[in-house]
């Protein structure tokens, strides 16, 4: 029976292992020799990966992939996208090169604000508690001067704090709403060292306020971010004429733009097709967020708290055909950063930067959101045309070869065999076996 260890932490990486490998798994040399086959050659690369985290044992690694022919805002781009899901890049790559020969992909930021809160609690009058903020609001801005100066010195800072009563949702509870710029940076640390300040600066104000009576108890609760940021918007389109929508011969133009509509509409009202057509939006976007060093759980959790933002999970992306003009868009929360974090830190993330020119945080929003639009324009395109298997089943196919240990030349062969037949995992193992014997 496995026992609890003590101190795990503090054994050195080697020493994680050996335990690890005692204890979770049959073949021990095998087992070892796989994390460690994952370990970088260079000792210093390695180091500063284990430095990420806490407990590393071994690195994980995801295909990272470029998806070319993305013309943004009449400039040329090639965007990393770090992924293990097939034929994401491959749609995008397609999507680009499509929209490349109509007009590109146009793309503006609506606004850049990001928001966090302190939470806290109040046993008294609101009126008093009101009074009691507007004397000291001053004081909350005063109190962060200095880990707000070089922010604001850039253009940046707090934008501003409010008093918000929720005590309809919750008995006394109350909150400082504030809401922040932080340029190129996401700026989680900033936002929550501010935050932690006003509950700090909030607390101790309460304590001595002569106003308060010794009933009126105010508890924070916590401080804390956001990654809600229905406020920090970035919006991407494509149009073009529906005559232009003519690369497919299997279907006319006014066709498929009458069907891509009613599949976008039908995302709109319907949550279980909303879900599935929004992560595909996500395989776009959370591919260039990963290879660019960003928080990617962050962006889902915002990007799918806003799709819902109206009580009923719905599509990110929009359509409409109006005098014969086919425009297809997508307006999204994203709050990026390209300073801070890994961006400075993963040699990878650094080459993405530098592969995206050095983006801002605004240029970065802009391209991540193309990244989804061209995916879901992908996937909606497979869908009501030749179906998403098609494309889909090719990658799959590739995988399942992989898995049976095929060789170059058996790769080939099955290949050309199902390029006109149905992928099943049953109907590759069958041919493969086949092959095998008729080899043998």
């Amino acid at each position: 029976m496995k026992q609890p260890i003590k101190g795990f932490s503090k054994l050195s990486k080697e020493d994680k292992i050996d335990w690890l490998v005692a204890n979770y798994f049959q073949d021990n040399s095998k087992a070892k020799d796989l994390i460690k086959n994952y370990w970088h050659s260079d000792q210093k690369l390695q180091q500063l990966h284990d430095e990420f985290i806490e407990n590393t044992i071994t690195n994980y690694y995801l295909p990272f992939g470029v998806a070319p022919n993305f013309l943004i805002n009449d400039k040329l781009y090639s965007i990393p996208m770090a992924i293990e899901e097939s034929s994401v890049v491959a749609a995008a790559s397609k999507a680009a090169k499509f929209w490349l020969e109509r007009g590109g992909f146009k793309a503006a930021i609506v606004s850049t604000k990001k928001v966090g809160q302190v939470h806290f609690t109040f046993s008294g009058d609101f009126e008093k508690l009101n009074t009691f903020f507007n004397k000291i609001k001053p004081q909350l801005f005063q109190d962060t001067k200095g880990m707000t100066q070089n922010m604001e010195k850039r253009g940046g800072g707090i934008l501003d704090i409010e008093l918000v009563d929720k005590r309809e949702a919750l008995e006394q509870y109350y909150q400082l709403h504030c809401t922040f710029e932080t340029l190129d940076a996401m700026g989680a640390n900033f936002i929550n060292s501010c935050l932690e300040q006003f509950a700090k600066t909030l607390k101790g104000a309460a304590e001595v306020y002569t106003d308060f009576s010794p009933e009126d108890e105010l508890t924070i609760i916590m401080s804390i971010l956001s990654n809600y940021v229905p406020e920090c918007l970035v919006k991407a389109e494509v149009s073009c004429p529906v005559s232009e929508l003519n690369e497919d011969d299997g279907i006319a133009p006014e066709v498929f733009a009458d069907k891509f509509i009613k599949a976008v509409r039908i995302a709109e009202v319907e949550p279980y097709r909303a879900v599935t057509h929004n992560k595909g939006i996500m395989n776009g976007i959370d591919a260039v967020v990963l290879a660019t060093g960003n928080d990617f759980r962050a962006v889902e959790a915002g990007v799918h708290a806003y799709a819902a933002r109206n009580g009923q999970y719905s599509s990110l992306t929009h359509a409409s055909v109006e005098n014969g003009i086919f425009k297809f868009w997508i307006e999204i929360p994203l709050a990026l950063g390209t300073v801070g974090g890994l961006t400075s830190l993963h040699p990878l993330v650094k080459l993405a930067l530098e592969m995206l020119e050095k983006p801002n945080a605004r240029e970065l929003m802009m391209l991540v959101a193309v990244a989804g639009l061209a995916q879901n324009f992908g996937a909606l395109r497979s869908l009501t045309t030749t179906g998403i298997q098609k494309g889909h089943m090719k990658m799959h196919l590739m995988n399942i070869l992989n898995q049976l240990g095929a060789t170059q030349e058996e790769k080939i062969i099955m290949t050309n065999y199902f390029k006109t037949r149905t992928v099943s995992h049953s109907e590759v193992i069958e041919k493969f076996n086949s092959l095998k014997t008729i080899k043998q």
